[in-house]
């Protein structure tokens, strides 16, 4: 025993996904002098923020990069940005990951999707030494070529944006998506509405779908495409009575990007510029040539609503499927960690403050195993990455041993203003510093 224990000790821990969260648990496990792997699907660094890159974050830099990561890029002479400028997501790849990655050097490894994470030599009903047996993370190739890695410990930082939410009712896809999607009618979230993929939306009908900050940023996009393109229509479903939420905090909220962007949104909207659909739940899909005709139920019953493009809005989920041969403990909710479900419960809260949490709440039954980042939250829309740097250094310091440190979180995150309870009520939270020992009694949060 002793021998198998020493064995999975020296192995790397293993960190999915070589974003913002991945590569800043790599720079913790360094410091704690444990040896980091991390493996990265795409063929860079910050592969899935490409795709959205055009758009700019809310948050200014000083939100942005990890304390960790920040002292090794410093090593190596590196300056940060301004701290209030806000980043796009090229600039955020650009001036932080890819300097991130290339110090942390050969650990990072692209082109390498794991596509299942279990333990050596027995499957998920093995109880007998599971906990010194190492993990095995099998990797795929671009190539199709295979191979398998062993672990001491595996940290989940793939994040979702290659699982948005289905646009039907139920949390299913509505009859015709598919097609509708495979023939180009359905965009992916975030389009480059004024760059790339301009031509797609100029002079036509787009409909978005979807009530939060990707919904918002997109919509504000297009006003600006209509701006010089008047032909260009613009409408708006979303499955609520009130489409004020997606407002949020407005000049109540502590990053200014953020609140601007909600009042911008309520501007163009009460102008007339963009056609609101309220109460609009999607039914199904008929495409007719270069047409989508979107079928919903409505709140005087059946509609159809005709246009030239959708994007959908409508937020991420988990895709857990790599996952399978391991003793997960989810929320039933939001298919987040169980501790931190209720915690972030979008039915009750949808501001960005949260209690601190750290090892404890992310723990799972399978010891040495943590989903961490975009992906802890599941299916709730709420997550910073501020939030995410904070949960890996107090991952990092429990798996080098340091129980004091790994307890005792601190979260410091800029408030919305505003956040809605579950009774259509709103309550201000005090801004500052959030520090908890774990096991301690709770701090206050948003709108307890």
């Amino acid at each position: 025993m002793a021998d198998t224990t020493n064995h999975t000790e020296s192995l790397p821990v293993v960190v999915i996904g070589a974003g913002p969260v991945g590569l800043a648990t790599a720079a913790h496990l360094r410091e704690r002098g444990l040896t980091p792997l991390v493996l990265e699907a795409g063929s860079t660094s910050g592969a899935a923020i490409r795709e959205w890159g055009h758009t700019r974050l809310f948050s200014p830099w000083r939100f942005n990069i990890d304390d960790a990561a920040r002292r090794l890029l410093e090593a190596d002479g590196w300056q940060a940005p301004n701290p209030e400028v806000l980043p796009t997501g090229h600039e955020l790849i650009t001036d932080y990951l890819t300097p991130l990655a290339d110090a942390l050097g050969d650990v990072v490894r692209t082109d390498a999707r794991v596509i299942a994470v279990s333990r050596e030599g027995i499957d998920k009903t093995r109880s007998t030494g599971r906990e010194t047996t190492p993990f095995l993370v099998r990797i795929a190739s671009s190539d199709g070529s295979s191979e398998d890695v062993l672990a001491r410990s595996v940290i989940d930082a793939s994040g979702t944006w290659h699982q948005p939410n289905p646009l039907g009712r139920s949390g299913l896809p509505a009859p015709g998506e598919a097609e509708a999607t495979a023939r180009g009618l359905i965009t992916q979230p975030l389009p480059a509405v004024t760059g790339v993929d301009r031509d797609r939306f100029a002079g036509r009908h787009v409909l978005v779908v979807g009530a939060g900050h990707s919904a918002a940023n997109t919509l504000l996009d297009l006003a600006e495409l209509a701006d010089d393109n008047p032909a260009t229509r613009i409408s708006w479903a979303v499955r609520s009575a009130d489409a004020s939420r997606a407002y949020g905090g407005e000049d109540r909220d502590e990053l200014a990007a953020r609140g601007a962007l909600g009042t911008r949104l309520r501007d163009l909207v009460e102008s007339g510029r963009i056609d609101v659909h309220t109460s609009f739940v999607i039914t199904g899909f008929e495409t007719h040539g270069e047409q989508l005709h979107v079928q919903a139920a409505g709140p005087s019953g059946a509609e159809k609503l005709t246009v030239d493009v959708l994007v959908p809005a409508t937020g991420f989920r988990p895709d857990l499927s790599m996952l399978t041969e391991l003793r997960l403990d989810l929320d039933p909710t939001v298919d987040a960690p169980q501790k931190l479900g209720p915690l972030i419960d979008p039915e009750f809260h949808s501001c960005g403050s949260v209690p601190p949490h750290g090892e404890r709440v992310l723990a799972h039954p399978e010891p040495g195993f943590y989903i961490v980042g975009m992906k802890s939250y599941g299916r709730a829309p709420t997550f910073l990455m501020a939030t995410g740097y904070e949960q890996v250094r107090s991952i990092a310091a429990a798996l080098a041993g340091d129980r004091v440190a790994a307890d005792t979180v601190h979260l410091e995150l800029p408030e919305t203003g505003v956040c809605t309870t579950d009774l259509g009520g709103y309550c201000d939270v005090p801004a500052g510093p959030l520090p908890v020992t774990i096991g301690g009694a709770p701090t206050s949060s948003c709108c307890s």
